[in-house]
């Protein structure tokens, strides 16, 4: 009779879970990120990006959760109806669109990996001084004049990631550009010490990624009826 019980419990539990397809796909993309943030913070190097790019970064990490979760949730049936399967297709094609409208529309940014504020911040004043000798301080925004470009220093200390967030909307995107520019050829010379966060953020991506493709691996039946619902319209 326990083990009957024992045996009841367990095919519950498992029923309980996402189904393996599902699970992947929330999962993999995630995972995914934090093996490129991991490997950016264990360089001896930091890394400059734009705002733009490290926006779409963070659009594909979620585009799994987003399409098994409000996606499949809001499916229009019409649509899938229409479209059948490659239903799937436009909607993910209309959530990049999304994302690249945010991309757009957002106000310029630089986002620097591996390095600290009190690092960044002597060098970021002699790449502003190299392109404009005009430029000042206040606090933590720096103004440059004769490039139209007015920015905050916004510091995570404990991810050792620093971004360059623009004051106001009213900016020159060429002066952002040779600011980027300026600002690679300082920390192009630059040599830090690794973070040592990033190998938490490597393990963390080997668990999502691990626990994702092992679920696939040990329930292929239930891969295969997930497939069955998601594409057999």
């Amino acid at each position: 009779m326990g083990h009957n019980n024992l045996l009841t419990l367990r095919s519950l539990s498992i029923r309980m879970l996402p189904d393996p397809l599902r699970l992947a796909i929330a999962l993999v993309p995630l995972g995914a990120y934090f093996v490129l943030i991991g490997l950016l913070n264990a360089r001896r190097k930091p890394f400059v990006t734009s705002g733009g790019s490290d926006l779409a970064a963070l659009g594909a990490a979620a585009s799994g959760l987003v399409l098994v979760g409000p996606i499949d949730l809001f499916r229009p049936e019409a649509a899938s109806a229409e479209f059948g399967r490659y239903v799937w297709l436009f909607l993910l094609v209309f959530y990049w669109l999304w994302v690249w409208l945010a991309v757009l529309l957002g106000r310029p940014r630089l986002v620097i990996y591996n390095i600290s504020g009190e690092e960044l911040r002597p060098l970021l004043a002699e790449a502003a001084r190299q392109i404009d000798p005009q430029s000042r301080w206040a606090g933590d925004s720096l103004a440059l004049p004769s490039l139209g470009v007015q920015l905050h220093v916004e510091s995570w200390d404990v991810m050792r990631h620093v971004s360059l967030v623009s004051n106001g909307s009213r900016q020159s995107i060429d002066g952002w550009r040779q600011l980027s520019a300026a600002l690679r050829d300082r920390l192009g010379q630059l040599q830090v010490s690794r973070n040592p966060r990033a190998l938490g953020l490597l393990v963390i991506a080997a668990a999502l990624i691990g626990i994702s493709i092992t679920h696939m691996l040990n329930h292929p039946d239930r891969v295969a009826q997930a497939v069955e619902e998601m594409f057999s319209l």
